[in-house]
């Protein structure tokens, strides 16, 4: 399955040519439908939890474990021919690379520290890295649940749902990938239908298949059938997930995915998977040394398949229970652990990824709010480029509900307006609204308040804050179920952003040719 169960700046890497008549067709097929708010540009400082000497000792630490512990790369033979080419020690007994120290930060000096990943949409397309936040959905789980049908395996009707939901949404910026795994499709051939569902029901930007390397090359086809073949082979169009096999290994499948990524200069982001406990050590500075290590590698061996390939920095942190063994979110030490990666991140030029709106409740409850405002909080102020996860995880990660998916693209709403930061401009200082008013009056009526009443505070799409009689004659009705209303109206009056006909049967043919070359499989 797809899922997660997840110094100075350098400049971007200018792109290469023009896209011709592919750009003038794919601005013709795509014109924007619904309104949509830019990825947040962060005014806010970053909150830094390290200073130069523990980002030294992290880093220290970190090139020991490259160089005497070593990385596995499993499964891959190209990758240990690709590392004692450039000079690491190779043991293929044991499939593992032991990393000179400084090798990996001086390969990954060639990858970009910001880039552009275009949609089929140019309006839609976003900017990733510097001090720009881009929101995604929640990515991986094989259920779904919502008020009405309860908890169940997912389908690709439901996948559909999710990308158009997405869609919908002003504060998503991002089409996600693997939102929920469609369990009525094939395994080997559900990448197919996913990937066309974000090009068909959504014009936003996305992300490709990773389960397999022929999975990754049908993904990158069916973006050049729709976006033209010149424009995806000059043009990141694609930004997607690699999982390292924690602790220290990259296994085959990831390998050849990103090997087929970076090929194409399409972009990825080595994100070790950590659950604190049980795949890194208990402490927050053991895992930080883990985690850049991982990444390092990761990110390297992309540089070895294509200098230049653009990679993103990820990290997903939880820890453990202790006394139970569960994965738990929303606790402080996670946090700590984003806000020193994003801090090593911003060190080795790279934009950083993390996630979201994590929660291990089994509903749509108070401990699913709590848990998910402790983690988007953190993911916003530690500087999160790329922040997957962003609307409708539940149970930690197991599910995407509906109703949380709702109320956490509100949340997402009020982060876009925090993330403006103070106005200090004549209009924040409203000096003329305190002389209007003066001493013991109120500012109902002034001028100011009169010129900015419809945008000067953030208006929450799902909460209640009428008075109780009100509420109580509109059916008593609490956050999910309100939701629930939400979801559907959306998907009730969700229109397709447009698609040329022909190329929407060009999609559809290439999916049943590569659909009849292989049998079902459902492992």
């Amino acid at each position: 399955m797809d899922t997660e169960t997840e110094g100075t700046a350098r400049p971007a890497r200018r792109s290469r040519g023009g896209a011709g008549g592919a750009g003038a067709r794919r601005a013709a097929n795509a014109k924007p439908a619904t309104f949509q708010m830019r990825p947040i540009e962060r005014t806010l400082r970053e909150f830094e939890v390290l200073d130069e000497a523990g980002l030294d000792l992290i880093e220290r630490n970190a090139e020991t474990v490259m160089a005497e512990i070593g990385i596995g790369f499993k499964d891959y033979p190209r990758a240990l021919d690709l590392f004692e080419e450039a000079g690491a020690t190779v043991d293929r007994a044991e499939e593992r690379v032991y990393f000179p120290r400084g090798m990996a930060r001086e390969l990954i000096k060639t990858a970009p520290s910001e880039y552009i990943q275009h949609a089929r949409n140019p309006e839609r397309s976003v900017h990733i890295g510097g001090k720009t936040s881009v929101f995604a959905p929640v990515y991986g789980p094989p259920f779904v649940s919502d008020l009405d049908k309860g908890r169940r395996y997912a389908t690709i009707e439901d996948f559909n749902n999710f990308v158009k939901l997405t869609y919908m949404s002003p504060y998503l910026h991002h089409s996600g990938g693997t939102i929920c795994e469609p369990c009525d499709i094939a395994v080997n051939k559900r990448h197919l239908d996913m990937i066309y569902a974000h090009l068909k029901y959504s014009d936003k930007p996305f992300m490709g298949s990773v389960t397999a390397p022929e999975r990754a090359q049908d993904s990158i086809n069916m973006a050049k059938i729709v976006m033209g073949d010149e424009f995806v082979t000059n043009n990141t169009v694609m930004t997607s997930l690699i999982n390292c096999n924690s602790p220290m290994t990259l296994d085959g499948t990831m390998l050849g995915a990103l090997d087929v990524y970076a090929s194409n200069m399409q972009a990825c982001i080595v994100s070790p998977f950590i659950l604190a406990g049980a795949m890194s050590p208990t402490t927050v500075t053991a895992t930080l040394t883990q985690v850049l290590a991982e990444v390092l590698a990761g990110a390297a061996f992309s540089q070895l398949v294509r200098p230049g390939a653009p990679i993103i920095f990820g990290t997903f942190a939880a820890n453990i229970s202790m006394q139970t063994g569960a994965p738990t979110f929303g606790t402080p030490e996670p946090a700590l652990v984003l806000y020193g990666a994003a801090q090593m991140a911003r060190r080795y030029g790279l934009p950083f990824r993390s996630g979201g709106a994590l929660c291990g409740s089994k509903s749509v409850d108070a401990q699913a709010a709590y848990e998910t405002n402790a983690t988007l909080i953190p993911a916003l102020m530690g500087g999160v480029n790329f922040m997957l996860h962003s609307a409708g995880w539940l149970e930690g990660g197991l599910v995407a509900s509906y109703e949380k998916f709702i109320l956490d693209c509100d949340q997402l709403g009020m982060l876009h307006s925090f993330a403006k930061g103070v106005d200090l401009s004549e209009n924040g200082q409203a000096m003329d609204a305190l002389r209007e008013v003066g001493p013991g009056g109120h500012f109902l009526g002034c001028a100011h308040t009169q010129a900015n009443f419809k945008t000067a505070f953030y208006q929450s799409t799902t909460t209640d804050n009428g008075s109780f009689e009100q509420w109580e004659m509109e059916g008593k009705k609490d956050s999910a179920q309100r939701a629930n209303a939400i979801w559907k109206k959306q998907l009730a009056d969700y229109v397709a952003p447009p698609l040329d006909p022909a190329i929407d049967q060009a999609l559809q043919d290439y999916m049943a040719e590569r659909k009849a070359s292989e049998k079902d499989a459902f492992s």
